[in-house]
């Protein structure tokens, strides 16, 4: 990385009036894949200007799309069909991205020209067999490093077959790269799950025109069809959401609305955990927007108590944990995490660098091999690192909200690869945090 951005928290902010944070994640990234392999010209508006997401547009320009933007949230893609991208030049660089790495792999699958899909230092030590396993089940050639991590060579020219696949572990990473090798694939491409995961590819592939059955926790689909452009307009992501929600739970006197919120059942693992903490948030202007719900968000600060988390709600709430911690500090009681082992492999080791970080504050935490046991704590001023892990860096700056001096947060430029504009949106909302 050339530049170290540091961030510095002061303490006693109030969260008030109204903020739209930033674009989806998940479903920037599947416009740009399934726009890209639609017929006809895909617009998607409110898409994320985010590094991850940029990553995504330069894969799909290095394959032969043609895709205009973003501007202003604005992206047009002309879809080239599930047969037109072109091969490479060069390795497909997916940066920081694990979502992007894993999706796009099962689209490579099932291409007619090989390729190799890299990343940055965090994605290289990401596991990928949990997705070349099945792929390679449906007949791909796919390699890897002896760990099991990028880069993933991926040849050409292989036939797939249309595979029934039980997944070992809830992943909505791992489900999208199968079905989006199903589309290449002979015959019925099944994925059953062991608990729900977000069903964003399932969702959009229906909104490009493509029949995806679920039944249960069962997901199929037949090869062979097409998809056709559509437009996608993608809400405000409830991860970025998440932040201001803790931050506008623990800091007093707080009453913050977020708009135009995306609320799909399968990520609202987060408004379900902390209102059993005793958050105050109710939802409004709740509308559908492109098969996808979304709603307004009002927090207004409250007191809470520490729960044992259920463990079904840990899914769909996977990457808010980094702020769930932060608000289980200010929770009176003790607060218990099992059953979330996969926060270990994510950007970082987000239960022990999240541990490290609240210990290095003086919180009172321990962390466990699947989660963490939290008790109330006064948070001090103190220095920690974020390890280049964007959610991290951004569930510290809440902390500081009420902690008894300044925290300074190292290694926070990958802020930049979900939530470009965190600074200046946190500082309109009342949050004291500025870049030292």
């Amino acid at each position: 990385m050339s530049k170290q951005v540091i961030f510095k928290t002061e303490p006693n902010g109030i969260l008030t009036g109204s903020i739209r944070v930033t674009g989806d994640k998940s479903m920037s990234h599947r416009s740009i894949m399934l726009g890209s392999l639609a017929e006809g010209t895909t617009e998607v508006t409110g898409f994320l200007n985010g590094e991850d997401c940029l990553a995504t547009i330069k894969a799909f320009r290095n394959m032969g799309v043609t895709i205009n933007g973003p501007e202003n949230g604005n992206v047009s893609i002309q879809g080239v069909g599930l047969n037109g991208l072109k091969a490479p030049a060069d390795a497909i660089d997916m940066g920081n991205s694990g979502t992007a790495m894993r999706l796009l792999t099962g689209v490579m699958a099932g291409q007619s020209f090989d390729s190799v899909l890299i990343g940055d230092a965090s994605l290289s030590i990401r596991p990928m067999r949990r997705i070349t396993k099945p792929l390679t089940q449906m007949g791909a050639t796919i390699e890897t490093n002896e760990a099991g991590t990028p880069p993933l060579s991926i040849k050409g020219n292989s036939h797939l077959k249309g595979i029934h696949y039980d997944l070992p572990m809830a992943s909505a990473q791992v489900k999208s790269a199968i079905l989006l090798a199903g589309l290449y694939a002979k015959g019925e491409t099944s994925v059953t799950e062991p608990a729900v995961t977000r069903d964003h590819t399932e969702r959009m592939l229906r909104g490009f025109g493509y029949e995806v059955i679920t039944e249960g926790n069962r997901m199929s689909l037949q090869g062979g069809g097409k998809l056709t452009a559509t437009n996608i307009d993608v809400p405000a992501d409830i991860s970025s959401a998440a932040f201001f929600m803790v931050g506008a739970s623990i800091a007093e006197g707080s009453d913050l609305t977020l708009e135009h919120v995306g609320v799909n059942p399968t990520r609202t693992g987060v408004i379900d955990i902390l209102r059993l903490m005793g958050a105050d948030i109710t939802l409004s202007n709740e509308k559908e927007v492109g098969g996808e719900p979304v709603a307004d968000i009002r927090i207004r600060s409250a007191k809470l108590k520490g729960i044992h988390i259920p463990e079904e709600l840990v899914p769909l709430a996977i990457d808010e944990f980094p702020s769930i911690f932060v608000a289980a500090c200010f929770a009176e009681g003790t607060t218990v995490l099992t059953g979330a082992e996969e926060l270990r492999v994510k950007e970082s080791d987000r239960i022990q660098v999240m541990a490290d970080g609240l210990l290095a504050c003086g919180a009172d935490v321990t962390p466990t091999p699947d989660g963490i046991i939290i008790q109330n704590s006064q948070l001090s001023s103190g220095e920690i690192d974020s390890h280049g892990d964007h959610r991290i860096a951004m569930s510290f700056a809440m902390a500081g909200l009420c902690a008894q001096g300044s925290i300074v947060i190292n290694d926070c430029e990958n802020v930049d690869t979900s939530f470009p504009d965190f600074i200046d949106i946190a500082s309109k909302a009342g949050v004291k945090v500025s870049i030292v």
